[in-house]
This record gives structure tokens, C-alpha cells and sequence, in this order.
């Protein structure tokens, strides 16, 4: 595949995570200033999150056959002009159908139905050997830009001061931003060459082709639920709403919040690329997951913000190194020409139940229960983290399984 395709993705994933980035801390603010309650904003990231599960579905059905460039440029289309419709028209309807189509983005990383097909694509461009430095810099780069964003997030801070625009105007502006860089991203996909498209095959009946594909995505699947289930109560928008609320932060400073939070996840990725070559990709997935789940369950009970803030930091140094090793493993455990499918129904098993959680989070932040998303996902995070390491501890990738076997099984 040509260095320039991987350059352009690499560029798109930089560009649409700096809008995510600011978009997703503004979302929760913008929503309140337009007049909803806790409950309805949880409905409107309930709905975004529902709407990301839906065109993961169908990217992972349609991508391969319509073409994965034409599919790419409509995803990023779509998320354009939802982006003009949330600003222009910031009514409770028209806001839900809007995050229903899956042009909003609430966790402030690019984990959706574009990130699927990116996935699916980027193992093609490297040796086996370097597919999980590759996913390493692919999230690198959309973690730093999103951090970068977040930090834009104070841009309505300067439109109110220097050009005199009220509060919601400011955020209708960023809204129309986001709407513009998604644009940018849709030429860029233009771009691509034809090598980024599905290899020709004979017809499957089947999105796998052996009963062992099915097994494993199957269970990883269920298992990526429950993970996200428990990630959904403590989505980013969420989360800069709860310490809006928790603690008073400006947009500003959520800003610089998640900015560093941002810098710690790139950080972290350097780290879990080296790690995974030294101990497993599945070892670096839950040992470096599990305590960043306590550290999410004792945000619940920080008596300051400066401790809640050095607990979330922490946290976000350690929990998003499980995601360049899961994509790698992922795409690893199947065949070339399952890895569509395998990324589509994993992300779209994530999707489908982070749906779920952020109603419930609302609601418990409406009822003055405030820490209680953090206990609730800190926990399912942990059940997860226990249950994945027993079920696949023996489901190697080829190359760590070239690794342990003896010297005349690699001859």
C-alpha cells in the first residue's frame, strides 16, 4: 500500500480527533446553556453513542462491497453536516436525531465506526512484527491532537470576551468548526488510492470463515461490552459535565483538564507498544488496565478537586494502553480476510452497550448521586479485566506464539 495512503489516514485520524476533542468536552455545556437537564443530556449522549453502534453495523456489512473510500468520505459527510444542524437548530428533537445518525462525538476518542475501518486497513500497511507499534502511532496521533483540541476548548472563553458573542452563540460557533474540519477530513479520503480497498475474494457466505473466528471474535465481543458498558458512565462529555458540576470548572479549565489527560494517554501508548513486545500483548491489555480501574472508583470519594484530578490523571496514564494492543490483537487472531468483520463487530458490540450507560449516568448525576458512575464503571471495568485474562490467556497472535514455541516447530 503506498506510504501515501497511510500518511492520509494518519492525517484524517489527527484532524477529526482535535475536533472530537473540543467537541466532546463543549457538548455537555452546550446542551445545558440550551436549556436541558442532566436526564435529557444523558438522552442525547445515549443517542450518539446508539447512532455510532448503528453505522458501525453497517460499516462493517457495506464497507467492504460500496468501497471503503466512498464509505469514508460519506461517514465523513454525514458527521459535516450534523455538525451545522447541532448548531443551528439547539432543540431537544432535532438534537436527538441528530446524535441518532452518529455525527457526534461524546467519548473524545476516536474509537467508532470510522476508527473501524481505519483498523481494518492499517495491518495491511506494515509486517506482522510492527502491527502494534503501527496502532501505537495511529493513537498517538489522535490522542495528542485530541488533547490538543481539548485545550481549544476554551476558544468560547476568547469569542465572549474579545468579540462580544453570549455564552451559547460561542459554542454554536465551535459546533460549526467541528462541522468544517469534518469536511476537511472527506477531501482527504478523496485521496486515498484504490490499493486501500478490500482485496478481491471469492463470495463468503459467512463474515468468518471458521468456527474458531467465530468463537473468538464472538467472546472478545462480549467481552469489549462489557468493558464499554462500563466506560459509557464516564464518557468525556460526561465527564467534564460531572466535574462542571462536581467542582464548578470552567470551559477553560476542563480544557487544560483534558488536555493533560490527553498527553498522559499518547505517553501511555509509547510505553504499551514496548510492553506488549516484552510480555504479551494480552498481558499489557489487562495488567496495565486493572489499576487504572481503581483509580477510576476512587474519583467517587476525592475530597478536593486537586485530588480527583490527580486520581483522573493517573488513570488516564495507564487505562488507554489496552487500546493499540486490543486492535492489534484483534487483528491479529483472524484471518487478513476477516479483519473488516472482526473490527466492525467488536466496535460494534463497544458501541452498542456504551450506548446504554450515559442515560443511566444522568439520571444518578440528577438524583444528587455523583459518584456513583465511577463505582459503577470502575467496577464493570474490573470484571472485565478478570474475566478476558482467563477466558484467552492461551489465544496467542502468531508471532508471540513463534516465540514461545521450541526452535524446531519454527523451522
Amino acid at each position: 500500500m503506498p506510504t501515501r495512503d497511510r500518511r492520509l489516514i494518519f492525517a484524517a485520524v489527527a484532524v477529526r480527533s482535535f475536533a472530537s476533542g473540543f467537541q466532546s468536552i463543549l457538548l455537555g455545556l452546550y446542551l445545558a446553556g440550551a436549556g436541558l437537564d442532566a436526564v435529557h443530556i444523558g438522552a442525547v449522549l445515549t443517542a450518539a453513542l446508539a447512532g455510532t453502534a448503528l453505522l458501525t453495523l453497517l460499516v462493517g456489512l457495506l464497507a467492504d462491497t460500496l468501497g471503503r473510500r466512498l464509505v469514508l468520505f460519506l461517514l465523513a459527510l454525514l458527521t459535516a453536516v450534523g455538525g451545522v444542524a447541532f448548531a443551528l437548530v439547539p432543540l431537544f428533537p432535532v438534537l436527538l436525531i441528530v446524535s441518532l445518525l452518529g455525527a457526534i462525538n461524546t467519548t473524545g476518542k476516536d474509537r467508532g465506526h470510522v476508527a473501524a475501518l481505519e483498523q481494518a486497513v492499517l495491518p495491511d500497511t506494515c509486517p506482522p512484527g510492527q502491527r502494534t507499534q503501527t496502532f501505537a502511532l495511529y493513537n498517538i496521533l489522535s490522542s495528542l491532537a485530541a488533547a490538543a483540541g481539548a485545550l481549544f476548548a476554551g476558544a468560547p472563553a476568547l469569542l465572549q470576551r474579545w468579540a462580544g458573542l453570549q455564552a451559547l452563540p460561542s459554542y454554536q460557533a465551535m459546533f460549526l468548526l467541528y462541522a468544517l474540519l469534518a469536511a476537511l477530513v472527506g477531501a482527504s479520503y478523496l485521496g486515498l488510492s484504490p490499493a486501500v480497498e478490500a482485496r478481491p475474494t471469492a463470495p463468503r457466505p459467512r463474515l468468518f470463515s471458521t468456527v474458531r473466528s467465530v468463537r473468538v471474535v464472538g467472546g472478545l465481543a462480549a467481552l469489549f461490552a462489557v468493558d464499554a458498558f462500563g466506560g459509557g458512565f464516564i464518557v468525556q462529555s460526561m465527564l467534564a459535565y460531572w466535574f462542571h458540576v462536581r467542582f464548578g470548572l470552567s470551559p477553560e479549565a476542563l480544557g487544560v483538564l483534558f488536555f493533560g489527560t490527553g498527553v498522559m494517554n499518547s505517553l501511555s501508548f509509547l510505553v504499551a507498544a514496548r510492553l506488549a513486545d516484552r510480555i504479551g500483548l494480552l498481558n499489557t491489555m489487562v495488567f496495565t488496565h486493572l489499576p487504572s480501574n481503581l483509580l477510576l472508583m476512587a474519583i467517587a470519594v476525592a475530597p478536593t478537586v486537586w485530588v480527583a484530578l490527580v486520581f483522573l490523571l493517573l488513570r488516564e496514564g495507564l487505562s488507554q494502553m489496552d487500546v493499540p494492543t486490543r486492535q492489534s490483537y484483534t487483528m491479529a487472531v483472524v484471518r487478513p480476510e476477516e479483519r473488516t468483520a472482526a473490527s466492525s463487530v467488536t466496535t460494534l458490540a463497544r458501541s452498542m452497550a456504551q450506548a446504554v450507560s450515559p442515560s443511566i449516568a444522568g439520571s444518578l448525576i440528577q438524583a444528587a448521586a455523583l459518584g456513583a458512575p465511577f463505582v459503577i464503571g470502575g467496577a464493570l471495568k474490573v470484571v472485565y479485566d478478570v474475566v478476558l485474562f482467563l477466558t484467552f490467556r492461551r489465544v496467542r497472535p502468531p508471532e508471540e506464539a513463534m516465540r514461545k514455541a521450541p526452535p524446531s516447530a519454527q523451522e
